[in-house]
């Protein structure tokens, strides 16, 4: 119980850290927060896409290792090279911030078959959500060995919190978020967890 806890927590840790890092998606979600236009629809769209991300990363690579032991080595010196270069680029960010925090100002969504239209795009046409759901998720995971799942299902609980809290939550979080010193502690949490997560798939490859 105690094991599967603890892996369960390192996925929700992974996850999460993969999932705060600005960009248009959590932008999109807070703007659709701030103005209470279509949140429910915009909230589910990102946590089940999500879901199945992270679903077909955990099934898929730890299909291939499961089918090829000898990828667990391959794909823990690749995910740990990509893990330790995200923490570096966060770690960047600490100490080169930007001069702006998440910006939520732009125009109306409109509708909400156009804001759940938006959500798709930003959502399936991101390549960068393949590398992180799939990939880096997919390989962590499968460090975990038969707890892999478990691993998956913290980081998808992480998905679902962090979007039910940006998006129901908005008009608490739009301050904060709009403070560049803000990001810069959540870049220093994301860095110092993409550098532990990558030495330990290098050492364990």
């Amino acid at each position: 119980m105690t094991s599967s806890l603890a892996t369960a927590a390192a996925g929700f840790g992974t996850g999460l850290s993969l999932i705060v890092a600005i960009g248009a998606q959590n932008a999109f979600v807070l703007r659709q927060g701030i103005r209470r236009d279509a949140v429910l629809a915009v909230v589910g769209i990102c946590a089940l896409s999500d879901v199945a991300l992270i679903a077909l990363g955990v099934g898929g690579v730890g299909a291939v290792v499961v089918a090829w032991p000898g990828a667990l080595t391959a794909v823990g010196w690749i995910g740990g090279a990509f893990l330790l270069c995200y923490g570096a680029l966060a770690a960047r960010r600490v100490f080169r911030p930007g001069t702006a925090g998440l910006r939520t100002e732009g125009e109306a969504a409109g509708s909400r078959r156009r804001a759940v239209l938006t959500c798709l795009a930003m959502t399936w046409l991101n390549p960068h959500v393949y590398l992180d759901t799939v990939f880096l998720l997919g390989s962590v995971a499968a460090d975990h060995g038969p707890l892999r799942w478990t691993f998956g299902l913290g980081a998808v609980l992480a998905s679902l919190c962090w979007f039910a809290a940006l998006g129901f939550g908005a008009r608490l979080l739009s301050r904060f978020l709009a403070r560049p010193a803000a990001w810069r502690v959540l870049d220093g949490l994301v860095a110092a967890t993409m550098i532990v997560l990558g030495l330990t798939l290098v050492a364990g490859a």
